[in-house]
């Protein structure tokens, strides 16, 4: 016998396993670390057999003489892979985690994990790859529209004025200038796209914050970590922005910055950017509200709120910005200090000066990248 099994100790499956077919195979994935396995029968009648927590001993003494010793090493080899517990481990930090999920898993657990750490495609590679692709697959319609039905024609829209003239105005941008970001600017940005505007009074849960992007019941899950890189008056450097004060906490761990393309895989062309801004969420603050994993869908949106919310004001202080979820996720994780479930990344924004080449002009999309957004 293999030595799992200790005088007293239970095992208990991991409470973060599914089943699910690809490509052909029935897989037992545990998404929480993850790693996945042949869901062989046997493997899942054992692991049904440890719904709760069940000494080793009983399990074996129930299976027939000649299967003990490879029941052994099977409950031996799914305790090394965490699909099982057993009682005198500690948990991994992940783990502890995603317990606090409660009723988002497994819907939302797994698919925050899994959509966690993509391999990215460098920018040739994937040209080549659509090229091929729409010989075999034709790109889908841009836009909509019904046939045979009747049709309102709507007046001229009023495209005159400063808010129309930066909605049209913004675009991804792609080259920078030289110059430093304006310590000022910065400050604006940060206040009116992240920044607590005040406070209101709520039943039942009291005092709520308010900002200019909305928040499914207030409860506003955001963070925002700056990578201070080329900015006025600004020591480079890792911050966090603290919403309701309006100031930058330098992280102690932040010392060495590192390149903004490694933050943003295979995304060479923000490597000059001034600053970079990661939105985190702190989920226990939409879940504490929203005991259901829907709940997941309205902090991913509200990133997009807040991204657009960042892009439009960067573009009305004459800046260049960006945004990007071509992210490293573990590897921003570990320099914020955050374990990536209880608090995760989950999208990025960034700003540079503009260049001054004139064909460089806002909406304009230089020849060695991606068409503009």
């Amino acid at each position: 016998m293999n030595g799992v099994r200790q005088a007293g100790l239970a095992f208990r499956r991991s409470p973060t396993l599914i089943l699910h077919w690809a490509e052909g195979t029935l897989l037992l994935q545990n998404y929480a670390v993850p790693c996945s396995v042949p869901a062989h029968p046997a493997v899942v009648d054992l692991l049904d057999h440890f719904s709760t927590w069940k000494s080793l001993d009983d399990y074996l003494s129930a299976q027939p003489p000649g299967l003990r010793e490879s029941c052994d090493r099977l409950v031996a080899e799914l305790h090394r892979h965490r699909f099982l517990l057993r009682s005198d481990d500690a948990l991994l930090p992940v783990e502890t985690a995603m317990e606090g999920w409660g009723k988002w898993n497994p819907s939302a657990g797994f698919f925050h994990m899994a959509t966690k750490n993509t391999s990215f495609v460098p920018l040739e590679a994937f040209v080549s790859q659509l090229v091929d692709k729409q010989e075999v697959q034709p790109r889908p319609a841009s836009t909509k529209m019904y046939d045979d039905v009747s049709r309102v024609h709507l007046p001229e829209p009023r495209l005159q004025g400063e808010f129309p003239e930066v909605l049209r105005e913004r675009r991804t941008w792609r080259h920078f200038g030289a110059q430093a970001i304006p310590l000022d600017s910065l400050s604006t940005l940060l206040q009116l796209a992240l920044g607590v505007q005040g406070w209101a009074l709520t039943e039942g849960e009291g005092r709520v914050p308010l900002k200019t992007s909305p928040s499914g019941g207030a409860r506003h899950p955001l963070e925002a970590y700056v990578v201070a890189r080329h900015v006025e008056g600004l020591e480079p450097g890792i911050y966090h922005y603290a919403s309701d004060a309006h100031q930058l906490e330098r992280l102690p761990a932040a010392g060495v910055i590192p390149a903004l393309d490694e933050l943003l895989p295979t995304q060479w062309w923000y490597r000059e950017a001034g600053a970079l801004v990661l939105l985190t969420a702190v989920f226990e603050r939409t879940r504490w509200r929203y005991e259901g994993p829907r709940a997941y869908r309205a902090v991913l949106i509200e990133a997009g709120h807040v991204c657009q919310t960042f892009c439009l004001t960067a573009t009305w202080l004459g800046l260049a910005p960006f945004c990007s979820m071509a992210l490293a996720d573990s590897a921003i994780e570990s320099i914020l200090g955050i374990d990536g479930v209880s608090e995760s990344v989950l999208y990025a924004a960034g700003v540079g000066s503009r260049p001054v080449s004139s064909t460089l002009l806002p909406g304009a999309v230089p020849s060695d990248t991606r068409a503009g957004d």
